[in-house]
């Protein structure tokens, strides 16, 4: 290719990348504006600033949405399945990888199958029900848990299977036991992909909408997403007030995806070399 046709090939590909962002920023935008106006300048949703900036907004929706029981809700949903998913898809990831045979061999294809089949709620709701886990907040973490097992495990061994097996003979000539070798050696090696599948699951169950709806009955055990639901059946005719409890509902999966998007690439792209 030549230089004028490398050229004519970044701008064209600058411009594209201009044009989706602004298809994703301008509804961001326009939630935001608007989340600051009152409540007949909200109805038309446009781009124009306020004619006086409404900031208590913000604190009418938190009053009177629940929004910090909801936010310390979701907080504990996704904290609590993301740790249980790094624990478990960790160790799994690094017995099987050292082991590719037989029953590993087995469990590894059986568990990442989950990827691609969908979710029977009916017999779902019935297993949830037989061990008395409806409407509890740890039935819903180990629900997220389970759900996000199968593409976590997928990237962690992926990543694992690229660290040499160099090292774990090294580390048992030296004496170390299996659990000394996985706690001292090959944890400390998976920063990058522990922190890609941090950030991962955490955005996929916080903005998650149907797991909540279906086996959460209380609405003190909400999380965010559904506050946001109950929020706008009450206040539907207060654009204002929607815009500001979209934000805010928004605001901590955005600060962890900005926080963590380095370690998205990275850890998305060592974790699929091989699988």
């Amino acid at each position: 290719m030549s230089v004028i046709g490398r050229k004519i090939w970044h701008v064209a590909a600058n411009i594209l990348s201009v044009i989706i962002s602004l298809i994703v920023l301008i509804p961001l935008v326009v939630l935001f504006v608007n989340s600051f106006k009152t409540s007949a300048e909200a109805n038309q949703m446009t781009l124009s600033l306020p004619e006086k900036w409404m900031f208590e907004n913000y604190a009418t929706v938190i009053e009177q949405g629940k929004l910090v029981t909801s936010f310390f809700n979701g907080l504990l949903y996704a904290t609590g399945s993301v740790i249980v998913i790094i624990i478990v898809v960790s160790l799994a990831a690094f017995v099987i990888s050292r082991n590719m045979k037989g029953t590993n061999r087995f469990l590894y294809y059986f568990i990442i199958s989950g990827i691609a089949m969908p979710i029977n709620n009916v017999s779902l709701m019935k297993v949830m029900q037989a061990f008395h886990l409806v409407n509890t907040r740890f039935g819903i973490i180990l629900l997220y848990a389970a759900i996000n097992i199968p593409l976590s495990l997928f990237l962690a061994y992926g990543f694992v299977e690229t660290i040499p097996r160099e090292i774990d003979e090294a580390a048992v000539i030296d004496g170390c036991t299996p659990w000394q070798l996985f706690t001292r050696i090959i944890a400390p090696l998976l920063k990058p992909i522990v922190s890609t599948l941090f950030v991962l699951d955490f955005m996929a169950i916080w903005n998650d909408f149907t797991m909540p709806l279906y086996y959460l009955n209380n609405s003190a055990k909400w999380p965010m997403t559904l506050a946001v639901y109950n929020f706008f059946g009450a206040f539907q005719n207060s654009w204002n007030l929607v815009a500001a409890d979209i934000m805010l509902t928004l605001l901590p999966v955005l600060i962890v995806f900005i926080v963590g998007q380095k370690y998205i690439v990275g850890g998305v792209s060592a974790g699929s070399v091989k699988g």
